[in-house]
């Protein structure tokens, strides 16, 4: 089974961009980890009947209320956790590893660092990143493939604005490059 995972679209209509779109239609399950601003936004991502999510801190109020903060449910006898806000870290996921265990998942996903993550430790840890507004990355989503109960992560980087620091640290390789070249 292929999921799509996403967090942090932050989108104020329900137009998704297009790249984005084509990866949901070749999925079997959406997995949202909050924040899609909008309830308009959230309708897109439900459209295909695929959907699965909780709120975030930045979805409307209208949103929260129809949407949990927690959620748990399982694919090929993975155990998963989908939660918004998870930790503040992505250099330390000891937080992240601890609400995995209290949550009793194989693995957890979580949003909100808009930097993506897979780690593997006891339990699998996945953020998304942001496929719209990306921290310190490109934009992105992760695909899980899970087949009889194991599970292959891999991150899928989408076309679109990467944040400036990013932009910044490729002009500076650049640089460096072209003086190596006099």
């Amino acid at each position: 089974m292929k999921l799509i995972i996403l967090s942090d679209t932050h989108l104020k209509t329900g137009e998704i961009p297009g790249q984005l779109q084509t990866l949901l239609e070749d999925c079997d399950l959406i997995v949202h980890a909050g924040d899609f601003s909008t309830v308009e936004a959230y309708r897109a991502f439900n459209a295909s009947g695929k959907l699965k999510a909780v709120s975030g801190n930045d979805d409307s109020p209208e949103l929260r209320k129809l949407l949990p903060e927690r959620l748990k449910f399982e694919v090929e006898g993975v155990r998963i956790g989908v939660v918004h806000e998870a930790g503040l870290s992505v250099m330390d996921t000891t937080a992240q590893g601890y609400l995995a265990k209290e949550m009793e998942v194989d693995v957890l996903i979580f949003g909100h660092l808009h930097r993506p993550i897979i780690e593997r430790k006891d339990v699998m840890l996945v953020c998304p990143g942001s496929p719209t507004k990306p921290r310190m990355s490109n934009p992105g989503v992760v695909e899980l493939i899970i087949e009889k109960g194991s599970i292959e992560g891999r991150i899928i980087t989408l076309e679109g604005d990467s944040c400036g620091y990013i932009k910044f640290r490729d002009a500076l390789k650049r640089q460096k490059e072209e003086e190596g070249h006099k």
